[in-house]
């Protein structure tokens, strides 16, 4: 049985040594009851066991084998909950004391919000805090050419992410979601989608979510910080395993989620856009060529899934294209804020 309010948070490590012992300090450290915390190791090599078995007193650990990709780790810490939310964390993640208490007590205002996303700012691979702050993710959104990106990554902080807003969706890097839309966008048992592996999983459960009618908060009074490496800028740098699953994962995210009005209306941006990523792997990136045999070999079940999204889904055409701009889309939930906090200053009284 639920308890209204309990959170998990589920951890996925894969050579993270240089930052999980870090990252679990601070969520040992919430200003917050946790019901579980969770870390499944894909099979690290760098030292990552040896720091986990310091934390297995306070910390289940399970400890696989093999790298099954970040996806099917996720699945496979998440399905050992059973709290009302789950905190999906990164390794390369560090929270203030507070910034669980004020996701949940601002996603507890609305029933209709199943994922709440909060302020990331950007920190070194040394922890070193830059200054003035830097955006590292205010949740993401859609351009028309169907990529996504972090709302103001890569920005100094003005405060112009300082209000309550509901967004698209929330980064993977910290990301609460409800345990009952968890549940409700699940795909043949599965909340992300093993097919992707790496990268871009969260932007396929933000979309599946928003098609069945769920709600992404962002609030800016949780803040935490977070080490990004994949970034377009930074893509020369990146793992070539990670690059190819990035091509692969753009394919199958539009495949899955991209009604016909979204997917016409957007199709010329969104070839030009295909054919500068084509080109690159013919050209430059040619191990990402494998992607686009992956694409083949798992479209059957691609465009299963696609069908069993698109037979539940609850919104609009329009309600979905408001989404899609060159502009981070986002809609104001100021009101959020006061119901949050009465309801935080009834269970106050309550418990004296």
């Amino acid at each position: 049985m639920l308890r209204n309010g309990s959170v998990a948070v589920t951890i996925v490590t894969y050579n993270s040594g240089r930052f999980i012992r870090r990252c679990l300090e601070s969520v040992l450290d919430q200003r917050f009851p946790l019901d579980d915390i969770v870390v499944v190791d894909n099979g690290s090599h760098d030292g990552t066991p040896d720091i986990l078995e310091g934390f297995e007193g306070r910390v289940r650990v399970v400890y696989n084998e093999e790298n099954l990709g970040f996806a099917a780790a996720q699945n496979q810490a998440i399905a050992m909950t059973s709290a009302e939310w789950v905190l999906v964390l990164n390794p390369d993640a560090l929270l203030m004391p507070g910034f669980i208490a004020s996701l949940v007590s601002a996603g507890e205002a609305e029933p209709e919000i199943g994922t709440v996303c909060g302020k990331l700012l950007s920190m070194s691979p040394d922890f070193h805090l830059p200054s003035p702050a830097i955006f590292d993710s205010t949740g993401i959104f859609f351009t028309p050419t169907l990529r996504h990106f972090d709302r103001g990554s890569g920005q100094v902080d003005r405060g112009e992410y300082d209000r309550f807003e509901y967004v698209f969706g929330a980064t993977g890097a910290a990301a609460l979601y409800r345990r009952k839309m968890i549940e409700d966008v699940k795909v043949a048992g599965e909340f992300y989608d093993p097919d992707f592996f790496v990268y871009r999983e969260d932007a396929d459960v933000a979309w599946r979510a928003q098609l069945l009618g769920w709600k992404c908060l962002y609030v800016p009074v949780a803040r935490g910080y977070h080490v990004r490496t994949a970034t377009p800028a930074n893509r020369k740098h990146l793992p070539r395993e990670i690059n190819m699953h990035s091509v692969k994962n753009r394919f199958l995210l539009r495949i899955k989620n991209a009604t016909p009005r979204v997917f016409w209306r957007h199709a010329l941006s969104m070839a030009a856009r295909d054919s500068l990523v084509m080109l690159a792997c013919l050209t430059r990136e040619f191990y990402s060529l494998k992607a686009f045999a992956l694409v083949w070999k798992l479209l059957p079940r691609a465009i299963a899934k696609r069908s069993a999204i698109m037979r539940r889904r609850r919104v609009s055409d329009s309600q979905i294209e408001q989404w899609f701009g060159y502009k981070p889309a986002s809609l104001p939930a100021d009101h959020i804020w006061s119901r949050a906090f009465a309801a935080k200053a009834k269970a106050a009284s309550a418990s004296q």
